[in-house]
């Protein structure tokens, strides 16, 4: 099978190489791959910022259909369409598997970075943990929501914004278009969408954004969602900027939250004073649990998320790379395995 894995240098780019699927263990199924997206977590994989995996098969946004499942395992069938997620496994005894926090689990595996992932024509899947795709949701869409849908519909749930609440995203990126969706369509929540760049603020208007906000034109977004609305209820950044961390918390009002999903290599700044006595609460949100994402797919099955995405080959991951780096993306470049 062809697959993209990790170079020896661990440079940022990836190769195309032919590789052999091992035979199935216990509990596993095989999957032929249809579709996967590239993530701005492949780059950092490809980078070696969690540690470097040379040889590793990168990708967790896969969708595919189940090939082949081992002895024993009855939870999937031959012929299921199903997830290839980030979350690839937990432990399942400890005190985040029983307790509905999964993602937190000391023993997990990531797909594409510590078990090889989705971006080849086949993987091999923890039966249990994959996750199933509902009749009527297009596969390339569904691959978008694995992991920037389940992110960003995870974030908007930790920050309790309700119906008719003012919530600011930043970064209108892969994650940040699905969140405003989520906010919009699922939440009910008023939606500022930041960037400094003027066409994703045109397509989060696009997307339903009730404002937009462009600090290098704009000004301070902190001090602009302060004086356009009195304060955001909540702030969710998905930008890999730490300016955009440090504007997310003066954007929101007296006891709003503020909701880390973007992973800048930097660190961000916090006045204590204004966290004390305002109560502000910054909290960090890992992906999402295996029912987060069947809550996320089925939003998608009913049209209320549309994910946006441009289908590409398998040669293209470095050059989907590039544009990533270089902020050129629009939505979600997914990669066709069939093609």
């Amino acid at each position: 099978m062809k697959a993209a894995v990790v170079t020896k240098e661990n440079n940022g780019k990836v190769e195309i190489k032919e590789l052999d699927i091992r035979p199935l263990e216990a509990g596993e199924a095989l999957v032929d791959v249809e579709f996967c997206g590239v993530c701005h977590t492949d780059l950092h994989v490809a980078h070696g910022d969690f540690g470097e995996v040379p040889g590793r098969v990168i990708g967790h946004e896969g969708i595919g259909i189940v090939k082949e499942i081992a002895p024993g395992v009855d939870s999937l069938k031959v012929g299921d369409r199903v997830s290839i997620a980030w979350f690839f496994e937990g432990c399942g005894t400890c005190e985040y598997c029983i307790t509905g926090r999964e993602t937190f689990c000391r023993q997990v595996k990531n797909a594409g970075f510590s078990v090889d992932g989705a971006m080849a024509e086949q993987c091999i899947v923890k039966a249990d943990y994959a996750v199933k795709v509902p009749e009527g949701l297009d596969p390339a869409q569904a691959s978008s929501i694995s992991c920037a849908g389940v992110t960003c519909y995870k974030a908007i749930k930790v920050s309790d914004v309700k119906p008719g609440q003012w919530v600011a995203i930043y970064g209108i990126g892969g994650l940040g278009n699905l969140a405003i969706q989520y906010a919009k369509n699922v939440f009910n929540a008023k939606v500022i969408a930041v960037d400094i760049n003027d066409d994703k603020l045109e397509f989060a208007k696009e997307l339903g954004a009730d404002l937009v906000c462009n600090p290098l034109t704009d000004g301070d977004a902190g001090a602009w969602i302060q004086e356009k609305v009195g304060g955001a209820h909540a702030a969710v950044v998905t930008a890999v900027s730490k300016v955009a961390f440090n504007q997310a918390v003066d954007s929101v009002r007296a006891a709003g939250k503020v909701v880390a999903v973007g992973l800048p290599p930097e660190t961000m700044d916090l006045a204590i004073v204004k966290t004390v006595l305002d109560g502000i609460q910054i909290v960090g949100s890992l992906v999402g649990t295996r029912k987060d994402l069947e809550e996320a797919f089925q939003f998608g099955a009913e049209g209320k998320v549309v994910p946006v995405v441009e289908t590409r080959c398998l040669h293209e991951v470095n050059d989907i790379f590039e544009e990533m780096e270089q902020g050129k993306i629009k939505g979600r470049m997914v990669v066709d395995l069939k093609k």
